[in-house]
């Protein structure tokens, strides 16, 4: 079957594949602020800070939600209030 006909058929797997295109960092993101409240809720500024503060967590330039989430909120409720925003 083409890609294109797929798509016909099948809707919902273009919405996947769409999902596929975004960065690692993007659905770190997303997850990361579906999963928090208002008060921890991050922008791609805060994971860059995080990333250049702690590299040795980025050997492999992965963001995976299980391996990152819980140090970046470590990380971003260490400072003092408001020093990371």
């Amino acid at each position: 079957m083409s890609g294109g006909a797929e798509k016909l058929i099948f809707p919902e797997k273009r919405c996947i594949m769409e999902t596929r295109t975004m960065t690692k960092k993007e659905n770190f993101l997303l997850e990361h602020n579906k999963l928090s409240p208002l008060n921890l809720q991050a922008t791609m500024l805060l994971l860059s800070r995080f990333k250049i503060e702690k590299p040795l967590l980025f050997k492999d330039n992965n963001w995976s939600i299980d391996k990152l989430r819980r140090p970046f909120i470590l990380w971003l409720t260490s400072s003092p209030s408001g020093e990371k925003r």
